[in-house]
């Protein structure tokens, strides 16, 4: 696919994505003419156009600035909208943005991060090491670095490219990596899977990509999972590995601890709080240490590194209130995310806002999902985001909070939202979600921050 180095314009049908707009950003460094529909305007759409990208809200042709040479589509997008329609009855090249970054990751060496979780947190910790060390690189992220401002940084002399390897729809397989990390395989996205074996045999499908002299790194416990037969290590905070912990402890809200095994640091600070984001880091460190980085910039890094937007953000603490906004939509991400809140504010009540994410997802693990919200004191279920996929008979948020056996689990719509908040006594608020519950997280900080101002 090296035709696509003379493309002049290109046109991303659901720009407004986290991984469509890291994609668009770097053919717009490169001077290529790119524009864009999404349906809904927001922030990263805004970003785009003060960055000089044309962002369209309308899918009526007519619109269009330009005939594109290539169009560059997500699933998040119907094929039943009248630009796409319209591309196909143009004979206009239209790839998957898996497809295209996969080009990209040919022409590069590419270090992927793949797993069920963690592959943003693990990749801008990762970018952020190979910036303090001076290693020039290319990353494409799946939420918007804190310490960058952004989801794209791309050095015209990249020695790396960074990229998540996405396992929705096998995306993943268009990738080829020099190094890959897997951190997680639980069961999600069974949509496209329909079972968790069938997944797991997807992502060996993926390590399979790695070259007779590439490296897969994995966490512990999944290592035996994983059907490879190259150089492999292994990642582990609680037990001896190739890369492992020692006197692991919690001051100030944030982990220390020693590096051991492969890569060997003393008194290791890690920037950000919660006991997923030391295994995020160990993970980072990991992949790092393979790609060349020494052991000095990556101490440095580690608690330099401010954090993914929307990844167990700290959006206010006030007195005696405390707010997070975090982007889990997966049990297990509940789990971890109450558990972090847990170990950083004990005693205090816990009141979760969760909006479900998917149907299908919804559906397949309710079990999980109740089991992992009923961790906290107070559960608040918005309706599902359905992103692209239709209304299921019978799948809703009462089917949800029907499973939840606790005395204080409730449904609420926006409106309702706020105003529970309003006149609710709230000690440590976590809004969770994949969807756009986001939009909520500035009012919500707002009335938060007015409340305990008064």
């Amino acid at each position: 696919m090296h035709w696509i180095k003379d493309i002049t314009h290109i046109y991303f049908l659901g720009i407004g994505g986290i991984g469509m707009s890291a994609l668009a950003r770097y053919f717009h460094q490169r001077g290529v003419s790119v524009s864009g529909y999404d349906k809904v305007a927001g922030t990263i759409t805004h970003a785009l156009q003060e960055e000089g990208i044309m962002v369209s809200h309308s899918d009526d042709p007519a619109a269009l600035p330009v005939k594109p040479q290539l169009v560059v589509h997500t699933p998040a997008v119907p094929k039943e909208t009248r630009l796409y329609r319209h591309f196909l009855e143009q004979d206009i090249p239209i790839l998957k943005r898996a497809r295209v970054l996969g080009a990209l990751s040919e022409e590069t060496p590419c270090i992927a991060v793949a797993g069920t979780h963690g592959k943003t947190t693990i990749c801008a910790m990762l970018t952020h090491i190979l910036m303090t060390a001076g290693v020039p690189c290319m990353a494409f992220l799946g939420g918007i670095s804190k310490n960058y401002n952004t989801n794209y940084l791309g050095d015209p002399s990249a020695r790396w490219l960074i990229a998540e390897a996405d396992e929705f729809d096998r995306s993943f397989l268009s990738l080829s990596p020099k190094i890959a990390l897997v951190s997680s395989m639980d069961a999600d996205h069974l949509d496209v899977y329909g079972d968790r074996k069938a997944l797991m045999e997807s992502f060996s499908a993926f390590v399979g990509r790695l070259p007779d002299d590439g490296t897969l790194i994995t966490q512990y416990d999944i290592r035996e999972e994983i059907r490879f037969e190259g150089r492999q290590h292994t990642y582990h905070t609680g037990r001896q590995a190739d890369y492992s912990l020692e006197k692991l402890q919690l001051s100030g809200g944030l982990y220390r601890a020693d590096f051991r095994g492969m890569l060997s640091m003393e008194d290791v600070r890690i920037g950000q709080p919660g006991l997923h984001n030391v295994e995020n880091a160990m993970a980072a460190a990991a992949l790092a240490h393979q790609a060349g980085v020494g052991g000095k910039e990556i101490r440095q890094a580690l608690a330099s590194f401010s954090g993914v937007k929307r990844r167990f953000e700290l959006c206010l603490q006030a007195g005696d209130t405390v707010y997070v906004d975090d982007y889990a939509h997966h049990p297990e991400e509940i789990r971890a995310c109450i558990s972090s809140a847990r170990q950083l504010w004990p005693g205090k009540k816990l009141t979760v806002v969760f909006q479900p994410h998917l149907y299908s997802r919804t559906r397949d693990l309710a079990v999980q999902f109740a089991e992992s919200l009923s961790l906290a004191d107070e559960i608040i279920l918005m309706d599902i985001y359905a992103a692209r996929e239709k209304p299921m008979e019978g799948v809703d948020t009462g089917m949800l909070l029907s499973m939840i056996s606790h005395p204080r689990a409730r449904h609420c719509g926006r409106e309702e939202l706020m105003r529970h908040l309003g006149e609710a006594s709230i000690e440590v608020l976590i809004t969770m979600g994949a969807g756009d519950i986001d939009m909520l997280s500035a009012p919500i900080t707002e009335l938060l921050k007015n409340k305990a101002l008064s």
